[in-house]
């Protein structure tokens, strides 16, 4: 079985080297391995570096130089639409934070189907569609950074006299702080009557 392990972008695809068109909805132009049958009958075993989306008009690369091109299927999805911009704005806004895709037009966004109560809960209208779904590409992707993404933060919370009170170096629990007094080095404050 023919193997494809990298993808052409659709501006480099070359229209004489395509050989067959294997259509696919969203989820599955992000995978990187997996048999796959293309429209003309045309087998081949998908091993891509790492999962990455491929859009509608790239193309499969098989290891003995044909091209399998991709097509974006239809998919259900919803259309959402909003009295003002805002409301779209800010709905994107959450389906980002929730890590759900959206493809953003003028004065509309896709969504796939599953989002509609976040769609209801933003106050926007929403209208069952079938076509392609091309949506953003995230805009920063963690697995090619080459660096670490543990954040390491300092929980130490300095109060107003500027030390860091640590119950645990005093000797003591919280429960026995409530009833004992500790004498932190501030200046006296002498009162004088006038």
């Amino acid at each position: 079985m023919s193997k494809a392990t990298l993808i052409v972008r659709k501006a480099a695809v070359r229209p004489e080297q395509i050989v067959d068109t294997v259509i696919l909805d969203h989820a599955a132009r992000n995978v990187a391995t997996g048999s796959l049958t293309a429209s003309g009958g045309t087998a081949f075993e998908l091993s891509l570096q790492k999962a990455g989306q491929v859009e509608d008009g790239d193309a499969f690369r098989l290891d003995d130089g044909r091209l399998v091109a991709v097509k974006a299927a239809d998919e259900a999805l919803l259309e959402v639409r909003a009295e003002n911009p805002a409301r779209l704005v800010r709905l994107a806004w959450q389906l980002g934070g929730s890590h759900v895709p959206a493809e953003v037009g003028a004065d509309v966004l896709y969504v796939p189907a599953s989002a509609a109560e976040l769609v209801r809960g933003a106050g926007c209208a929403a209208s069952p569609v079938t076509r392609a779904f091309k949506p953003e590409k995230a805009a920063h992707d963690h697995s090619t950074c080459g660096h670490d993404h543990s954040h390491d933060h300092d929980h130490s919370h300095d109060n107003a006299h500027g030390h860091s009170h640590d119950h645990a170096e005093h000797g003591h629990g919280h429960e026995a702080s409530r009833h004992e007094h500790h004498d932190h080095g501030h200046a006296a404050h002498h009162h004088h009557d006038h």
